[in-house]
């Protein structure tokens, strides 16, 4: 299994801890204490593990289709105003990562970055709506080649303390490069143009970089 990147670091710590949590209990020639906290620790470092795994997947580019961004639950699909950027009404569409879903997050077009901004906010839990505006959220708007602009926002969760994202203005990205990474629980909201035709429906389960969630 692969690591994604993100994940190098608190994967090494975590070994390391666990190691020397059972290597010091070891010490204590106690063996049902030691194989207790071997089979108490063992599952947390293999679910720290799975967390960070990087699946290999082949992505196929749509040029005029909206690829989910993330793994994940439909939540919302609803005519709503968008007041961070554009400032009318859009359709969102919301997908929610529980602790269980792969982590990455994937341009959902292609086209040239152009705006992002990361917001410090709350970590309340990421199904709710107000999550959107008020927890802890990276966005970043994208320009299609027709001029079309779709907006996808990462949001913390409860669990969740930080967001990474790959965007800066006036980069090219394609749907095969990834938009970031949400540690431990989040959602990614997508605002897209009234009148694009939605594929998905609530509730359903959908595959980062594979699912296509609407068509412009």
């Amino acid at each position: 299994m692969r690591l994604h990147k993100e994940g190098y670091k608190i994967v090494l710590i975590s070994v390391i801890i666990w190691f020397s949590i059972n290597y010091l209990v070891s010490l204590t020639n106690d063996a049902v204490f030691s194989v207790f906290i071997l089979l108490a620790t063992l599952p947390i470092l293999v679910l720290t593990i799975r967390f960070f795994r990087y699946p290999r997947r082949i992505i196929t580019a749509a040029p005029n289709s909206i690829l989910s961004p993330a793994d994940g639950t439909i939540v919302a699909i609803e005519e709503t105003t968008e007041n961070e950027y554009f400032n009318d009404r859009r359709l969102q569409v919301s997908v929610f990562m529980s602790v269980n879903n792969v982590h990455i997050n994937w341009n959902p077009v292609a086209g040239e970055v152009t705006y992002f901004k990361h917001h410090n906010g709350h970590f309340m839990a990421a199904y709710l709506p107000k999550s959107s505006t008020s927890n802890e959220r990276a966005t970043t708007v994208i320009r299609m080649a027709d001029g079309t602009e779709v907006l996808v926002r990462q949001i913390a969760g409860a669990v969740a303390k930080r967001i990474i994202t790959y965007s800066t203005v006036g980069k090219q990205v394609t749907q095969k490069d990834e938009l970031g990474f949400i540690r431990f629980g989040s959602r990614v909201d997508l605002y897209l143009p009234i009148g694009t035709k939605i594929n998905a429906e609530l509730c359903q389960e959908v595959t980062g970089s594979q699912t296509i969630l609407a068509e412009i």
